[in-house]
């Protein structure tokens, strides 16, 4: 049940937008982002900012071309988000705040209680998360569909 000091610890108020890192947050986020590459010009963004953009396409769902004016650009967004996924970083990211969130709201880091419903037990016989990425590639021609493939293997016999 929320009571009014959850409600005052959940508070984003004095924020931007709801999805933006609190200074806590920041400070608990940012020794996990690695440094720039060594050599050529120094790095210009705030890394703060690119996780703030980040988090609002994530949490509002909105389109990269659609992100308001006062974020980051969708490029320079889209290339630390997906370069963060390619390291890891992302990952610790999200096991950091998730482990404090935990912890804030007097539980313990990990969950010792699990419910799992049909659906989910559905999903995890098919795969999972690696399903997701199926859905959303463009599928690949196999050979046998292929016209030529077959007029070829039966007319060399």
């Amino acid at each position: 049940m929320w009571k009014p000091e959850h409600r005052r610890a959940a508070g984003r108020r004095g924020l931007r937008y709801p999805s933006d890192l609190t200074d806590s947050e920041w400070a608990l986020v940012a020794p996990m982002i690695p440094p720039g590459k060594r050599g050529g010009r120094k790095r210009s963004v705030n890394l703060r900012e690119v996780l703030n953009t980040i988090f609002y396409v994530l949490s509002t769902g909105c389109q990269w071309n659609a992100l308001p004016k006062d974020l980051v650009p969708k490029s320079t967004a889209y290339d630390y988000l997906d370069l963060w996924d390619w390291n890891g970083t992302l990952e610790r990211i999200h096991h950091a705040l998730y482990v404090a969130s935990r912890e804030k709201a007097g539980k313990d880091a990990s969950p010792t209680v699990a419910i799992i419903d049909a659906q989910s037990a559905k999903g995890a016989q098919k795969g999972g998360l690696r399903s997701i990425h199926r859905v959303t590639t463009r599928a690949r021609r196999s050979k046998a569909a292929s016209g030529t493939f077959l007029s070829t293997r039966w007319g060399s016999s």
